[in-house]
């Protein structure tokens, strides 16, 4: 996704991609980029926690606004409850 945010971001338009892979964002360097420590899968929130996901949206959208430096990832400050499995019920493991 890296790589297509560049080519939007060379016509033009600016782009904020969000990930839960640290590393792997790190390496690809995005234009932007929100981290969040979330399963993989579920980088806008847990399903049907509209509150949640509406949120981390717009704080990507702040972060969109907000980053000067290209290349620049912003930690958000959600958590996972360490107890919940949800995701892995959801995805069948």
């Amino acid at each position: 996704m890296g790589l297509i945010a560049r080519a939007v971001e060379e016509g033009g338009i600016p782009t904020i991609s969000l990930s839960s892979a640290r590393d792997i964002t790190e390496s690809v360097k995005p234009p932007r980029s929100v981290f969040i420590n979330f399963p993989l899968g579920h980088t806008s929130g847990k399903p049907f926690d509209r509150k949640l996901q509406m949120n981390i949206i717009k704080d990507a959208f702040d972060a969109l606004k907000s980053i000067k430096k290209p290349g620049t990832i912003i930690d958000l400050l959600y958590k996972w409850q360490d107890d919940d499995d949800s995701w892995e019920k959801a995805a069948g493991v």
